[in-house]
């Protein structure tokens, strides 16, 4: 055989190696603990959610899945972490639809939803609810839009930071009521209901996740619920919509990685995630705090933050939402 043709051969063979080699590097993957970062406080509905995932995707990738609570700016300080991690697989956001539609038509951002991250799927879903503290002088929605229209009545609502889903379903009550309740910021929906019950601030539009635990307890008062449809999980309760009210703001989650994550890193993430959704314990521990299992493809998901990005824009644009309210 010739130089040439010696050459010609060696470098096939380097060329077909390649890929091989790739393959062989997702097949490993992971091969060190996972972290997934939550942007909300420990102890809400994001976190408790995070953590029985990362338990059952981390026995089904048989490795450790370490969860990190990075709250701040509405989810920006998380999602900007993330979005700024290598894109190896190691480095996972728990996304909702405050910092990947909702926050981002409300504010210029230092990160985009939509170019910055590798979606790996769906998680869960919830509707939000409309609670009120017990002490307040309340038993409806119509007693309460009542009340909150009276100057002689300072009424404030907590929500889980500016341009998260209870921000925006508060401020859209308001408009659509006339209502003139203030809007209380704080880290996370565990700080928010915590002083929701104690009765710093006297209202909140939780997702069910966060509040079905204290509506069960009697610590709030459950009125209604801001989303399309009814609960099961409180089936006397009637939507915004049912009592006129045009106000529909449901939740969801899902996981999302940095831009430029291996397509194969990707598909092994998204199948680890399905597979432990789909176990019944976990679909039973999601739907006993009222969040309830959705799977998707990575495509799937990043359909759903470029169309529900969109309609948040041209709802904010429309009712003049602004994220200092």
């Amino acid at each position: 055989m010739n130089f040439s043709r010696r050459m010609c051969l060696s470098a096939l063979c380097l060329a077909a190696a390649f890929p091989v080699a790739g393959v062989a590097q997702a097949g490993d993957f992971p091969q060190r603990p996972i972290t997934i970062v939550v942007p909300t406080a420990p102890g809400g509905g994001n976190d408790a959610m995070a953590r029985i995932l990362a338990q059952r995707m981390g026995e089904e990738l048989k490795q450790t899945i370490v969860v990190e609570n990075k709250p701040g700016a509405n989810g920006a300080i998380a999602s900007m972490h993330v979005a700024r991690a290598k894109p190896d697989g190691y480095t996972l956001l728990f996304g909702y639809i405050a910092t990947h539609a909702i926050s981002p038509a409300m504010q210029k951002l230092n990160y985009d939803p939509v170019k910055d991250f590798a979606p790996i799927g769906d998680v869960a879903s919830s509707p939000t609810l409309l609670v009120v503290n017990n002490d307040l002088p309340v038993k409806s929605v119509d007693e309460l839009i009542a009340y909150a229209k009276n100057p002689a009545n300072q009424v404030n609502y907590a929500s889980a930071g500016n341009g998260t889903a209870p921000h925006a379903a508060g401020a859209l009550f308001n408009m659509a009521t006339g209502a003139k309740m203030m809007a209380i910021p704080y880290k996370g929906s565990n700080p928010a209901m915590m002083d929701t019950i104690s009765g710093t601030t006297q209202v909140m539009f939780p997702s069910l996740f966060s509040a079905a635990p204290h509506i069960r307890s009697g610590n709030v008062k459950g009125l209604a619920v801001a989303g399309e449809r009814r609960t099961d999980v409180f089936k006397d309760l009637p939507t915004l919509k049912e009592l006129g009210v045009d106000v529909s703001v449901d939740q969801w989650y899902a996981i999302f990685a940095p831009a430029g994550t291996p397509p194969e890193i990707v598909q092994v993430l998204n199948k680890a995630l399905n597979t432990s959704l789909n176990d019944p314990e976990v679909t039973e521990k999601f739907t006993a705090q009222g969040a309830f299992v959705q799977t998707s493809t990575p495509e799937g998901l990043g359909q759903r933050v470029e169309q529900d990005l969109e309609k948040w824009k041209s709802v904010v644009k429309h009712m003049g939402l602004d994220v200092e309210q």
